[in-house]
């Protein structure tokens, strides 16, 4: 956790939303769509510190993007999306039979060091990540060769694995590795990474 020296400390957590515990009351306001690891695209979950929830809001902001409009009208100042609400509510329950955050933090760790390990000792691919700020939901990664992560991105895809060409921002690849993805699921993509290493290191 960064030192604010007493700032107000804001949260985009949509990646990393419920995948751990969380000491809310170190933040004034946490902000998270649900799409990665609640429910599907279209709901938000905001936790806000209620004296922030104020009509003091900069100029020309409009009635819908005010945080007080909606906690005035208890959530329900727009139709809510009640379907998405509905499935949100069957991952919460889902969350609770799996021990809580803590059970899912333990977990994620454990997905995580299989891939992170992997990487580490890699001779083709590595992270780009520095240990220490390291994410448990997505792991980026490269060979340093763009004509070679190209290839990779490629047959993955042949082999099945999904959506794992980088952020068109910077590259290479990356692993989401969401609460949803098994352990079983990590480590068939590292067994596939190998594979690949070992046909393309020094061929």
């Amino acid at each position: 956790m960064p030192n604010t020296k007493g700032h107000t400390l804001v949260a985009d957590v949509s990646s990393c939303f419920l995948s751990e515990p969380v000491d809310v009351e170190k933040y004034g306001v946490i902000y998270g769509g649900v799409q990665k690891n609640v429910g599907p695209a279209g709901v938000v979950i905001v936790i806000i510190r209620e004296d922030l929830i104020t009509d003091d809001v900069l100029p020309g902001t409009p009635t819908m993007l005010k945080y007080k409009t909606h906690a005035d009208a208890d959530s329900l100042y727009n139709t809510p999306p009640s379907y998405g609400i509905y499935i949100c509510g069957k991952v919460f329950k889902w969350l609770k039979k799996q021990g809580g955050l803590g059970a899912m933090k333990e977990y994620n760790e454990r997905k995580a060091k299989i891939l992170y390990d992997f990487l580490d000792r890699s001779k083709l691919f590595r992270g780009t990540v520095r240990k220490e700020d390291r994410s448990l939901m997505n792991v980026p990664f490269v060979t340093g060769n763009e004509e070679l992560d190209a290839k990779f991105v490629k047959e993955a895809k042949a082999a099945g694995f999904e959506n794992l060409k980088g952020h068109r921002s910077v590259g290479g690849m990356r692993a989401s590795i969401y609460n949803a993805m098994p352990i079983e699921g990590v480590e068939k993509l590292v067994e596939f990474m190998e594979k690949f290493e070992a046909e393309n290191v020094n061929a």
